[in-house]
């Protein structure tokens, strides 16, 4: 396996990548709500005190540092959920343990990526014979600086290995131990595009809504449309 350390870093460009989120889940509002960690312990305290769904809401707070959390920019709930709401199962960078906020060079990426692990989820739900998902586009401005680029790894490495995640997860942990924060790689499920794997959300600008996406689920996939404008 590539270390860590041999692999080339950016030098600090802000860029725009873009990400789906189903659209069940809402923004986070303690996080937009607040501009600074102080703040957001003073919020959090009242709000605990009358709110028995708050830790539900929020997440895992102890999974992040609030020196961690960009408070005060557009979208900071959207910033921060993937790293207080974990999947226990896991993605291609994490083992699960932690959280990990993936971007995509183009909504088109973002689709192609989010269409592949809804099937794979839903095909594993008995008598599922028809469904609509809807998720909500976000754009992001962040900023790559001594952010690790993993294309410079073959697509044949097996850190992209299409379904096994074992080689991926040493690499994202070893990424994460080397307190590195994130790094750019191929996107296995669109040939030619490119993913960011944010280990943090501090190099996060912005995350605002664009448009609104749907998937029609019979018996698999049978078209993704845009149901509305940014």
């Amino acid at each position: 396996m590539v270390r860590v350390n041999q692999l080339p870093a950016f030098a600090g460009e802000s860029l725009q990548a873009y990400r789906l989120v189903n659209s069940k889940f809402p923004p986070i509002a303690m996080f937009d709500d607040v501009a600074d960690a102080d703040e957001f312990e003073v919020l959090y305290e009242i709000q605990a005190l009358t709110n028995p769904r708050l830790k539900n809401e929020v997440g895992q707070l102890e999974l992040i540092a609030r020196s961690e959390i960009p408070f005060g920019i557009p979208g900071c709930s959207y910033a921060t959920a993937p790293f207080t709401h974990v999947n226990p199962a896991g993605s291609r960078f994490s083992d699960g343990r932690f959280g990990v906020l993936y971007l995509a060079d183009s909504m088109e990426t973002a689709l192609a990526e989010v269409q592949h692990h809804q099937t794979l989820y839903w095909s594993n739900v008995h008598n599922l014979n028809y469904e609509r998902f809807v998720f909500r586009g976000l754009s992001c401005a962040f900023v790559d600086k001594a952010m690790k680029d993993a294309t410079a790894i073959s697509i044949t490495d097996p850190i992209y290995d299409p379904d096994d995640y074992t080689h991926s997860h040493g690499f994202g942990n070893a990424i994460r131990q080397a307190r590195c924060p994130g790094l750019r790689y191929h996107s296995v499920r669109r040939q030619g595009s490119h993913c960011w794997a944010l280990m943090t959300p501090r190099p996060v600008l912005s995350i605002v809504q664009t448009a609104h996406y749907e998937m029609i689920w019979n018996r698999q996939i049978t078209s993704v449309n845009q149901i509305s404008e940014a």
